[in-house]
């Protein structure tokens, strides 16, 4: 399978061969599960104290004489904390169950329940080539949402990752004709509903993804362009690729970062 390379400057110099992780078979199932493991293995653990509600010393006798009974009273035999007494009436409120003010809950959430799920390697390493297919079929990347150059898909020159300043990056992505993507993925609004008051108040849709080679100046002058992920293609995994859980985003590959994928085969 064969795809043009172009330069910064949209110019075509040529068409590159890619290796055969970039036509695995499309698996939306398999591509759902992988981003399902990762997202269990992002969530921290909760629950209530495991003494909540059980502070209170509200032992409570159902036998017919003993002392501090509820036998014979015409109460219920829930628990109860005393506040006064005098000889055996007492002034007392009910504790510690489920149903009573300042009780314990029922079934509280555990913070020792283990949330991460598995996934098999080959498993796993299909998801991410069936991810990695998906980014090159047109039809599935426009589904999503995205705006895209005519050309699309294409592979971009290696020197886009010496680029060390943002203006260059920016002005490198309107010349390859991405300037509708990026006015796209610039949209920040406030969340509808109450996740606005709990640490999410604004959202952004998922922009372009950018893979390279390798460490370079282009990871860092590219971070804070609005919606653009980047990432070396040995971190590349499936939730990178398919956000949501939903294939086909759009995708720039570097030279470099193909041929690192075919020299050293990886996810096989």
């Amino acid at each position: 399978m064969k795809i043009p390379l172009f330069g910064l400057d949209k110019k075509k110099s040529g068409d590159k061969e890619l290796p055969g992780q970039f036509q695995e078979e499309y698996r939306p199932d398999l591509i759902r599960r992988a981003v399902h493991v990762l997202q269990t293995a992002a969530r921290q653990p909760y629950g209530s104290h495991p003494h909540a509600g059980k502070r209170h010393s509200s032992r409570l006798s159902k036998r017919r004489k003993n002392y501090r009974g509820c036998y014979g009273l015409g109460i219920s035999r829930v628990n109860r904390k005393i506040h006064t007494r005098r000889g055996t009436r007492f002034f007392w409120v009910a504790a510690f169950s489920p149903q009573t003010v300042g009780g314990r809950r029922a079934h509280p959430p555990k913070s020792q329940k283990v949330w991460d799920i598995k996934i098999n390697k080959k498993e796993n390493q299909k998801a991410i080539r069936s991810a990695m297919a998906a980014t090159l079929q047109r039809e599935l990347v426009a589904h999503r949402g995205h705006y895209l150059p005519a050309e699309y898909p294409f592979i971009i020159d290696s020197k886009f990752e010496k680029l060390d300043k943002t203006k260059d990056v920016e002005a490198a992505l309107l010349q390859l004709g991405l300037d509708k993507e990026l006015e796209r993925s610039a949209v920040k609004k406030v969340r509808a509903g109450i996740g606005k008051r709990r640490g999410r108040k604004y959202q952004r849709k998922k922009g372009l993804l950018i893979v390279v080679g390798e460490d370079c100046p282009l990871l860092r002058s590219a971070q804070n362009i609005p919606g653009i992920d980047i990432v070396p293609v040995k971190g590349l995994d499936a939730e990178l690729l398919a956000p949501g859980s939903l294939p086909g985003r759009v995708t720039l590959w570097t030279e470099k970062a193909v041929d690192i994928i075919t020299k050293e085969n990886l996810f096989t």
